[in-house]
């Protein structure tokens, strides 16, 4: 494995840590990063386990400031960035008419501005690197309704970011893609589905066999594949995909 240095956030549950750990594999160090230091050390100890380096960095994103020091705390530790997922952020799924400035402001602060100011913090040590970067998406960005329309509109914003990065990418030799996943089995899911589930009378088992079947797919999707998908985006194979928005949904979109 020769020297190649991934930064990868939301890296403390879900989605980011699957993916950190898949990395490990084909990094030789990450940098993790996440609000949740006790969850981050967890994560670290299974990428280290997998054969990396680990700089563990708790920051909030969605403070201004924290991009350049995620940035040079990584440059400080490895000397290069050659990836970069952006992976943190949850919007809360709230009605369109009850969902509180507040709201809004949390989940565009972290999700959208976090990885807008963080993508272009490491952009100079991405070009050295003819690196790569990736946010992190999702379905609701194709089909925002008025039940999660704070989470579908921030979800499209972000797909236009990342485009917008690629286009700026092509010159600078920097690849940017965004991933959109369907529903995934995470811990924040199962969290919700223990709130929804009595609220409707249902047994969580229900509840969650009812998700699936509403979506019109098989199954939900496991953190692991989804990792498997942003792990081929940064490596070498991916070098002329960019500007792309790769669906992995299950078949829960029906349109072409």
């Amino acid at each position: 494995m020769s020297k190649s240095v991934a930064i990868v956030t939301g890296a403390s549950q879900g989605i980011g840590r699957a993916t950190a750990v898949r990395l490990a594999r084909d990094f030789s160090a990450l940098a993790l990063v996440a609000r949740n230091r006790a969850n981050l050390e967890d994560t670290a100890k299974a990428v280290r386990a997998a054969g990396a380096e680990v700089l563990v960095i708790d920051a909030d994103l969605a403070e201004p400031r924290a991009a350049q020091s995620v940035v040079d705390q990584t440059l400080a530790a490895f000397g290069r960035i050659d990836a970069l997922l952006n992976i943190a952020g949850a919007v809360p799924q709230v009605d369109l008419f009850e969902t509180t400035e507040a709201q809004w402001d949390a989940g565009l602060a972290l999700k959208l501005h976090g990885a807008r100011r963080l993508t272009i913090a490491a952009w100079p040590s991405l070009m050295a690197a003819k690196g790569a970067v990736v946010l992190m998406s999702g379905n609701s960005a194709s089909f925002p309704k008025a039940p999660y329309a704070a989470v579908g509109t921030i979800n499209a914003a972000i797909v236009a970011l990342a485009k917008a990065f690629s286009d700026k990418g092509i010159s600078d030799g920097v690849q940017v893609n965004s991933v959109l996943p369907g529903p995934v089995m995470t811990g924040r899911r199962r969290s919700y589905l223990e709130h929804w589930a009595p609220l409707h009378k249902m047994t969580i088992e229900e509840a969650t066999a009812k998700f699936p079947k509403d979506a019109g797919i098989a199954r939900y999707g496991e953190p692991e594949e989804i990792a498997e998908l942003m792990a081929f985006l940064v490596s070498p194979g991916a070098r002329w995909m960019t500007g792309s928005a790769l669906r992995m949904d299950g078949g829960e979109v029906k349109s072409i």
